[in-house]
């Protein structure tokens, strides 16, 4: 894992990633993308391993008149899985109510998101698969941690998380939920992920859009 790497776009994070991960020989596997920037990364891994691709729904939850500042994440399913950030909560006195309240909220706009994404993705159960949860970046890790958690209730034969570039500390911490933790950059220092980019555009849901459908057209023929 090399230090310091900058990438000339998501693109080209998700094709290296993908040559790091071809050589482990995964079986069956299924990219599953954090939108929406995890997305044209996890393109290119679907497109190199001739897998599905998928997406996996989480929504950060926000301070109070913090909206950018994370206290926790949640994540999509029968069952919401929810990550909290433990020492920020306390921090910031926040109570059940407000938490819940947040993560009620969020719920429904990844329920919006998914509903927009219905027939653009194949929807592949993850169980008894190879499943990789790919992110263009991890910070903290709360978003990917509950991604995994969500994920990994669905029983895969293996979890892997990977993303081009990540902290040390959240490379530490997504060691503990996955199986495999593929990240081609971990520097001392990390300010936020666009800087490891020399195009981080923003992603659209245009994009996100014609990246699923593409893949779908991939794996159908």
């Amino acid at each position: 894992m090399r230090r310091r790497r900058v990438f000339a776009d998501r693109a080209e994070g998700g094709a290296l990633l993908a040559e790091r991960l071809a050589a482990f020989g995964l079986a069956d596997p299924l990219v599953l993308a954090l939108p929406r920037g995890g997305v044209p990364v996890g393109a290119e891994i679907a497109k190199r391993l001739a897998a599905p691709l998928d997406v996996v729904f989480v929504r950060k939850l926000g301070a109070p008149h913090e909206p950018e500042l994370a206290i926790g994440s949640v994540a999509y399913g029968s069952s919401p899985e929810i990550v909290l950030n433990a020492k920020l909560v306390h921090a910031l006195a926040l109570d059940a109510d407000y938490i819940e309240a947040q993560a009620v909220r969020e719920r429904a706009t990844i329920e919006q998101r998914r509903r927009a994404y219905e027939g653009l993705r194949p929807n592949v159960d993850p169980s008894g698969r190879a499943a990789i949860v790919v992110d263009d970046g991890v910070a903290t890790g709360m978003t990917m941690q509950a991604a995994l958690r969500s994920v990994r209730r669905t029983r895969p034969s293996r979890l892997v998380a990977a993303a081009p570039v990540a902290s040390r500390q959240a490379v530490a911490m997504l060691r503990r939920e996955a199986d495999e933790v593929v990240c081609l950059s971990a520097p001392r220092r990390f300010l936020s992920v666009g800087l490891f980019y020399r195009d981080f555009a923003q992603v659209t849901e245009d994009d996100v859009a014609r990246l699923l459908r593409e893949a779908a057209v991939r794996t159908a023929g």
